[in-house]
């Protein structure tokens, strides 16, 4: 719709004004079409790509803000461990904890923030989360009034909205007030209250910090090990059509029972999961090592099947593909999925077997990489720059503050291109800056996320943890590309909206792959004698 109206503005010479405020309206309400049906991830995206038409409009920004925080609540109530054990505490208990939490931001966070600010996320975290189906369901919240939940919500904006605090005790008290006060007025228990400011006020942080519950922290120290429990599906749910599998892990219980990417699952152990958030989908589908899952599902081919799999540990592999896809011109080329604890190690043994084979040049592919560990992502790029700085890191506190450096020994000097995409983030761009200041190969693909920034995990209190953003990174010249991304040397235009899905049958047809092995050919060209 807003490409037609681009070219009704060029056709007629329209007022723009009138043209934006119509396409502004038309947004702003198809974005409330997707929250009135909880649909939050729509919601987010729909947000996020009108305001990239309308960067300004204060509807569309509090819409995409609402639209998170609805999604995060709705999150921590699919998450099992967050009844289990955050829900069950005391008062004090929970009171501790925002101390706890509001202590070690205060002390290792990458800016100065004020118990004002973050407080305030937490004010307006209640005040959506009491227009939650989610939370309102959980704490039975049956014979409350529409007017008598409108009136709790009007009381937060004028009573507590922005309050200024002066000081840690301040705000406590801040807390258990609210807290006591819709206690009476809701019946609402004071815990989840306070919960809310714990884990709505950490809105006030950057989108790369959160509190973690058990169950997530859990999940990210398996993804720092590369291994967990489960049955090896990356899923997404898709409203009305089920669980949509993007891929499926080799060697895991999924593969071996038949599921493939493009798979739609409808039913987990009998539950109709065709309009549930993938959260809550997720927690139904795992469980623990050796327990069964029965899932019915529809593949790619339309087909309706079912089956039981058995959960297990799954190895995710850092490189999951490493061959020589020309065998003539020796050029190599290495899919790196993500940076672990494992990385270094399997990049060596990859670059030993494709050296074997005959190895002359490198495809290095870190497209859709999320990133990862900082080190692992250091250890490879040592293994192809012989020396300078790689990548440097500047914080709040002088801990924070690093700078690492190539050796020289063990260096791989064959000619490279580094592959990376709007995906590629974080370690994966520390990668890119690296390759890109010291020339050391060339970057083909699309230009990459723009996360420039260094998280650390600090346990808290309850088995849970605050990941926290405490330094930013700096490419080897000194650049700091948040929110801008290193743009590729040769641009190879593709669909944002198409997954990318890289498996071996797919290397030979990839337009960055044919890009990249084209440049490499011209290179042994230019150095064959």
């Amino acid at each position: 719709m807003t490409v037609v109206l681009c070219h009704v503005l060029e056709v007629t010479g329209s007022p723009e004004s009138e043209l934006d405020k119509d396409g502004v309206r038309q947004a702003v309400y198809e974005g409330a079409e997707f929250e009135r049906s909880r649909k939050w991830s729509d919601a987010i995206v729909h947000y996020r790509d009108a305001l990239e038409l309308w960067p300004d409009n204060e509807e569309l920004k509090y819409g995409l803000r609402r639209a998170r925080f609805h999604m995060q609540i709705d999150r921590r109530y699919a998450d099992p461990s967050y009844g289990k054990s955050l829900l069950r505490l005391s008062d004090r208990q929970s009171l501790e904890l925002l101390d706890e939490v509001l202590m070690k931001i205060h002390s290792h966070y990458v800016d100065s923030l004020s118990s004002t600010y973050f407080l305030a996320h937490g004010t307006e975290s209640v005040y959506l989360a009491l227009n939650n189906e989610a939370f309102l369901e959980k704490h039975h919240v049956y014979d409350v009034t529409n007017h008598q939940l409108k009136a709790a919500r009007r009381m937060l904006f004028d009573e507590y909205w922005n309050k200024p605090i002066s000081g840690p005790d301040e705000g406590r008290k801040l807390v258990l007030e609210v807290a006591e006060r819709l206690e009476s007025q809701l019946g609402i228990s004071r815990v989840p209250i306070i919960l809310e400011y714990v884990f709505g006020g950490c809105n006030a942080l950057d989108d790369y910090s959160s509190y973690l519950t058990p169950g997530k922290l859990t999940d990210l120290y398996s993804n720092i090990e590369g291994e967990f429990v489960g049955l090896g599906i990356e899923m997404k749910s898709e409203a009305g059509k089920g669980i949509h599998l993007i891929d499926v892990l080799p060697d895991s219980p999924a593969l071996a029972g038949g599921l493939e990417p493009e798979c739609f699952i409808t039913h987990v152990d009998g539950v109709d999961v065709l309009d549930k958030p993938t959260d809550e989908a997720a927690s139904l589908i795992t469980g623990k090592s050796g327990s069964r899952v029965q899932l019915r599902w529809i593949d790619p081919r339309g087909q309706d099947r079912t089956g039981t799999f058995v959960r297990r540990e799954v190895k995710v592999k850092s490189v999951p593909i490493a061959k020589i896809i020309d065998e003539a011109n020796g050029v190599g080329y290495l899919r790196l999925a993500g940076f672990q604890r494992t990385t270094a190690q399997e990049f060596d043994e990859a670059l030993t077997q494709l050296s074997r084979q005959g190895m002359k040049s490198l495809i290095w592919d870190v497209r859709g990489n999320p990133g990862g560990l900082l080190t692992a992502a250091v250890e490879v790029l040592d293994r192809l720059i012989d020396n300078g700085v790689l990548v440097s890191t500047k914080g709040r506190t002088s801990d924070q503050n690093w700078t690492y450096s190539a050796h020289s020994a063990g260096t791989w000097n064959v000619p490279l291109v580094l592959l990376i995409d709007e995906n590629s983030a974080s370690a994966s761009e520390i990668v890119a800056g690296a390759v890109r200041d010291h020339q050391r190969g060339t970057l083909v693909g699309r230009k990459s996320y723009g996360k420039w920034s260094v998280q650390s995990i600090f346990p808290v209190s309850q088995s849970c943890g605050l990941r926290l953003t405490t330094a930013k990174f700096y490419s080897p010249n000194g650049l700091n590309h948040t929110k801008i991304g290193v743009e590729p040397d040769v641009l190879v235009p593709r669909d944002a909206s198409e997954h990318l899905r890289v498996t071996e049958k797919s290397l030979d047809t990839d337009p960055d792959i044919l890009k990249a092995v084209e440049l490499l050919q011209d290179t042994q060209l230019t150095r064959t004698p």
